[in-house]
């Protein structure tokens, strides 16, 4: 069994998913930051011990104060923290960055708010936003799903991108998932109508099962006509070095588009 993370509290029901309770929350725990409700619940990733690097630290220090967006539970002002109006994405889980960065540098006309608990990955991110002099992007180092819950109001978002999260391979840590109805349901209702929802993932099984329950959203439609309802990769995304390696390896990677009804 994988170690809780000890600011989850006790052990979720087993038909918990990662948004069950989200809208419920608890009492913060001695480990969480003074005024931030945490809800016990199952999550969809673990916090990873990993050493920041001399650069990303430098870049949290000096580049954070401008680009990092502090978690609260209560509706972000896009405009105020952008410093103007524009297409609204939400990244969730951005790993290093580089795909977030680069999509970003294409399309300097959208704002970008990514999601990460990884620190490494923000510090990493803040140096690319530095080094390429990225402006329309923002960071919360937090969990997706509160973010989702407490700070997105329904109708505010114009896509959201969800590339490789963790499969959770093994069947009885399926519930772990991100990609589950729960999500997909609070999702589409944050949704504009004609947003998107980008998926991408490595792991076929996975694959089917996004687009299963994308599919299983009534306010969603398939940007796909294919009988597997997967989609080609759209231009903006980019291939990752880690993508490269398994394609040469024979490995698949899917993608799987879906719109919002207008």
């Amino acid at each position: 069994m994988l170690p809780q993370d000890p600011s989850t509290g006790p052990t979720p029901a087993d038909d918990a998913t990662p948004v069950d309770n989200a809208q419920q929350p608890s009492a913060p725990s001695p480990a969480d930051p003074e005024g931030v409700a945490h809800p016990r619940r199952i999550r969809s990733f673990v916090r990873r011990a990993g050493r920041t690097s001399t650069g990303q630290q430098r870049a949290i220090d000096e580049v954070g104060p401008r680009m990092l967006v502090p978690y609260a539970p209560q509706p972000l002002d896009w405009e105020a923290t952008f410093g103007r109006k524009a297409p609204s994405i939400l990244e969730i889980g951005f790993g290093m960055g580089e795909t977030t960065a680069h999509i970003a540098g294409l399309r300097p006309q959208d704002n970008f708010l990514g999601c990460e608990v990884h620190e490494p990955g923000v510090g990493a991110l803040l140096k690319l936003i530095d080094e390429r002099e990225l402006e329309n992007i923002r960071i919360l180092q937090h969990d997706a799903v509160e973010v989702i819950a407490h700070m997105l109001t329904d109708d505010s978002l114009d896509g959201v991108h969800i590339y490789f999260p963790d499969p959770w391979h093994k069947k009885r840590h399926n519930k772990r998932r991100l990609v589950q109805p729960p999500l997909v349901k609070l999702l589409a209702a944050r949704l504009k109508p004609g947003g998107y929802i980008h998926c991408a993932t490595d792991w076929e099984e996975y694959a089917h099962q996004m687009v299963e329950v994308l599919a299983g959203e009534p306010l969603l439609e398939n940007t796909s006509s294919a009988a597997d309802g997967f989609s080609e990769r759209p231009d903006y995304r980019p291939v990752t070095k880690f993508e490269r390696r398994g394609v040469r390896l024979g490995h698949g990677v899917w993608d799987v588009v879906f719109r919002k009804r207008a």
